[in-house]
């Protein structure tokens, strides 16, 4: 006799085509309200489960895994980014994690060069001039805003997404400076034209943009925080696409409010779907629904990497996208 489906919990809705191929490999629960789980639904669904596919809005700590069920053997993440697991505890339980790493790498890259040419052209501004009726023609110096070619562009985390962007503004004549925990290849530097620095107190305090593209890890919580805030030049901009715990939200805020900072171009926020309101008064903020990675053709690798990590530990292989506790 065949031996029986693995058992799948998927939290949130996937794309069509990745929930059929699902479905057809597997035993398969699906979310059809696309509601997000509370705390006691995933615990439950960790106990009836062979595997969980959970993404960034399911908060996985080390209680709820201790109450998982022995069934339970695989978490296949549905995004790169883990640091909404405790893939430690999960580890220790005998529960593997795996994730989707650079699917989104070109989508995130082409976010983060929008937010920045939407905050410094202030294209938010004048949509909702025209969308009020207000505009009565071309004025000389009516919605003024900078351009980018020139500025000095600080990326903090020059991994593939840090990459991506540095290309993109390359090409728009930016001059493009990184800070990372080590230097990358110097073929990489010389292709990008790319400076190091050492010392991100130095660089933050010389750019014109700052673009936030590393993960958030214990060390890069409010890695941005008040102090460094202050060293910004206030002509400054800051575009973050990839989480938003690594900037201290209410010291960015104040800044912003007190004029010490040009603008902001947000995708991601430090709470989650709690944005500070104060944010949402400032007309030289622009704030995404946590857009980056929104193609259908990025969602759709997602869910195809996640069908793969899948298959691969049901045919009782390790998981090609397998993460390790050293990783996060």
């Amino acid at each position: 006799m065949p031996a029986p489906r693995l058992s799948v919990v998927v939290t949130r809705r996937l794309p069509e085509v990745v929930e059929t191929r699902m479905k057809e490999l597997f035993e398969v629960e699906l979310n059809h309200d696309d509601r997000k789980m509370s705390r006691e639904e995933l615990v439950e669904a960790m106990k009836r489960a062979d595997v969980l596919v959970p993404c960034v809005t399911d908060r996985i700590d080390a209680s709820m895994i201790s109450q998982a069920g022995e069934r339970l053997k695989l978490i296949a993440n549905y995004g790169a980014g883990v640091d909404h697991i405790d893939v430690s505890s999960a580890r220790q339980r005998g529960v593997l994690v795996s994730n989707t790493p650079g699917v989104v790498t070109d989508d995130t890259a082409d976010m983060t060069i929008a937010l920045m040419l939407a905050v410094t052209r202030r294209i938010p501004e004048g949509l909702a001039h025209m969308q009020a009726g207000d505009w009565q023609g071309w004025a000389p110096t009516a919605f003024m805003g900078h351009r980018i070619g020139g500025k000095r562009l600080g990326i903090l985390g020059m991994g593939r997404i840090g990459q991506a962007v540095a290309r993109r503004a390359k090409a728009f004549g930016m001059q493009i400076h990184y800070h990372n925990r080590t230097k990358v290849h110097p073929d990489i530097e010389e292709e990008l034209e790319a400076t190091y620095w050492d010392s991100l107190d130095q660089m933050v305090s010389r750019m014109d943009v700052i673009s936030v593209n590393c993960p958030h890890t214990p060390s890069t919580f409010h890695l941005l925080n008040a102090r460094r805030l202050k060293m910004l030049k206030p002509e400054a901009v800051i575009v973050n696409t990839s989480r938003g715990e690594v900037i201290d939200e209410n010291a960015l805020t104040r800044a912003l409010r007190a004029g010490e900072l040009a603008g902001a171009g947000l995708d991601v926020f430090e709470h989650g779907a709690e944005v500070n309101p104060r944010l949402r008064e400032l007309s030289n903020v622009v704030l995404l629904p946590h857009m980056g990675s929104a193609t259908v053709e990025g969602r759709v690798e997602m869910g195809e990497k996640v069908l793969v990590n899948i298959k691969t530990f049901a045919d009782g292989h390790r998981p090609p996208d397998l993460v390790v506790p050293s990783m996060t």
